[in-house]
């Protein structure tokens, strides 16, 4: 067994190489200069593009791109082929690859009037490449909804003292917006106050729990509904109580999507980072003292194997399924929807683009690193999945924050507030990410189902419906695979546009800092994604006379269309690549790229 503290200082010393050298050349790279005016003072509207100080754009940044993927990922991974392969990839691929992609993105984006990295690739590659990119997003957008509703609500289940803790964080925010942007009051002390109030809302929710409807809570749990709610969708599979939360949190991200940024979303997201600061960096330095004064009776040391092999204990190969399953701890293509469809049209100037592109995704990083360290100390003899990875993060966290003195009564509900914080914020981020992408696709609406799937309010429910049929057809595997393909995928796109953008910038600039990470994860994420329709669904289900005897009309059809959307994506990526290469071709042979220098307006 190994001290989880060697697994730590491994990770942290990576993450500062990687922030002190590479990402200063990448800014002097890109040429970041803040004497050039960003896209959020040349359009400020008060609405989309908004002036932000760097910490809060930071939080709102970091809260959005840390969902429950860099916690379930790592834990699930970690569990199937041991932590050694898990923490490599995340320590080595996330400042070479993950942190790149988000910066990169993040920078093209501040380039083209905070424009998506859909209507950036369009730029190059023509109308075609981008409605491409831009319908491959938005449908991502759609599973990316799903999937954290869904999480959210196992939370809420599992937890009820979140539930109640997120209420109150939601209505402190909307105060604190009103405090800064509405009466002009001063930030420090706005920010003082309303995180005091927010942990004091964390022991509010500790003392008393919230559920939607009855079943086995803890005593004191304040149960709303007296019926029981079986009827809902998904409560077969799930639990009426998941059930019941799920569309709440759906009309939540709803709404929040549609409001002013500085009314909900900027405001939550800057205190809930407080709380993700303080769940990641505790359960960080938790290891450094549980390690340095830790009793004989309870050492910090990794009881899961270091290296199950090369074929999983549940008979899945490392490569491609390892990288994939971690997905978001290292590198994820729903970054690249954020840093270019909010954070950049929130950037006050140019240098903050370091510290919140490059440095936030270092620090999903460190979330995959705890998440991966709580299972190391638990190790579940189970096979992974979403059922494992939520309770084992909370139970894992409660037991590092022991070092602390903290018993695991509070500690673990703690961390299941941290989750959700991660969650929720992802979620209405989310929403608000497809509106954008549809506006793009849609540009001047010229029918009413257009202006419908344009409008806020509309678009809002185009993806919160979509996606609680998804939810509720009770299957999450499925439902996982699907989100983690497409997000991969969209990773290597968001790649390649950086890639197209810098060749048509200078066609003498380098494209390996980009150009690299795109094609190894093309080759991944096409990998995984034959294997999950060739091999997982048509060689074990449909070729297999056992299953089929056995298998349901829902099942049949749930694999099928797991096949079809496989393709599917893999024919949009490898198409995408294609156009892409072409351009870039053209470039450096010398021809007309319809490119433009930073400089230009």
């Amino acid at each position: 067994m190994v001290q989880v503290l060697w697994l730590v200082i491994a990770v942290l010393a990576l993450f500062s190489i990687g922030y002190i050298g590479y990402s200063k050349y990448l800014a002097q790279f890109v040429d970041l200069d803040d004497d050039r005016e960003t896209p959020a003072h040349k359009y400020e509207d008060g609405q989309e593009y908004v002036p932000s100080k760097k910490p809060v754009l930071l939080g709102h940044h970091y809260s959005s791109i840390a969902g429950g993927a860099p916690i379930v990922g790592p834990i699930t991974a970690g569990v199937l082929w041991g932590w050694v392969p898990a923490l490599l990839w995340i320590a080595i691929g996330n400042p070479l690859m993950g942190a790149v992609h988000d910066f990169s993105a993040l920078s093209a984006s501040l380039r083209h009037e905070g424009k998506s990295i859909g209507y950036i690739i369009g730029e190059y590659v023509g109308e075609r490449g981008k409605n491409m990119l831009l319908w491959f997003a938005f449908l991502t957008i759609i599973l990316v909804v799903a999937v954290f509703a869904l999480v959210v609500a196992i939370v809420f289940n599992a937890f009820p003292e979140a539930a109640t803790a997120s209420l109150i964080y939601i209505g402190l925010a909307v105060l604190l917006g009103a405090w800064l942007y509405q009466f002009d009051l001063p930030f420090l002390a706005g920010t003082g106050i309303f995180v005091a109030l927010m942990f004091v809302g964390v022991w509010v929710g500790i003392q008393y729990p919230l559920a939607l409807v009855p079943g086995d809570y803890s005593a004191g749990t304040i149960v709303l509904f007296g019926s029981s709610m079986s009827w809902l969708p998904a409560a077969g599979a799930f639990g009426a109580n998941t059930a019941a939360w799920i569309p709440v949190i759906l009309i939540y991200g709803a709404i929040a999507s549609a409001l002013p940024v500085w009314v909900l979303l900027q405001p939550r997201d800057y205190l809930s980072s407080f709380l993700l600061y303080t769940g990641v960096g505790g359960a960080l330095l938790a290891v450094i003292v549980g390690t340095l004064f830790a009793t004989s009776s309870q050492p910090l040391v990794t009881n899961l194997e270091p290296f199950y092999g090369f074929t999983a204990r549940n008979g899945n190969p490392l490569f491609p399924l390892l990288f994939i399953t971690i997905a978001c701890g290292t590198i994820s293509g729903f970054h690249s929807l954020v840093s270019s469809g909010t954070t950049a049209k929130q950037l006050n100037q140019e240098s903050d683009a370091r510290p919140i592109g490059y440095g936030g995704m270092l620090g999903e990083g460190l979330l995959a690193t705890v998440a991966l360290i709580t299972v190391a100390l638990v190790a579940p003899d189970v096979g992974g999945g979403i059922g494992l990875a939520l309770p084992t993060f909370a139970s894992g966290g409660g037991i590092l924050l022991t070092s602390f003195g903290i018993p695991t009564s509070f500690g673990a509900p703690f961390m299941a507030l941290v989750l959700v914080s991660f969650l929720l914020t992802s979620t209405d981020t989310a929403v608000r990410l497809g509106r954008y992408m549809m506006e793009e696709i849609v540009e001047t609406p010229e029918t009413s189902v257009q202006s419908f799937a344009s409008d806020r309010y509309g678009n809002a429910a185009v993806q919160t419906i979509p996606a609680y049929i998804l939810i509720a057809s009770g299957s999450w595997s499925t439902l996982w695979q699907l989100f983690g393909g497409a997000n991969q995928l969209l990773a290597a796109l968001a790649l390649l546009t950086a890639t197209v953008w810098l060749a048509n910038w200078d066609d003498s600039k380098q494209l390996l800092s980009t150009g690299a990470p795109m094609a190894l994860m093309v080759a991944i994420t096409i990998s995984g994604l034959l294997w999950l329709a060739f091999k997982t669904n048509l060689y074990d289900k449909f070729l297999n006379a056992q299953w089929m005897a056995e298998a349901t009309t829902v099942q049949m059809l749930s694999a099928a269309t797991q096949i079809i959307l496989a393709l599917v994506l893999v024919y949009l990526g490898l198409s995408l690549v294609r156009l892409g290469y072409q351009n870039i071709q053209a470039v450096r042979s010398g021809e007309e790229s319809g490119g433009f220098s930073p400089s230009d307006d």
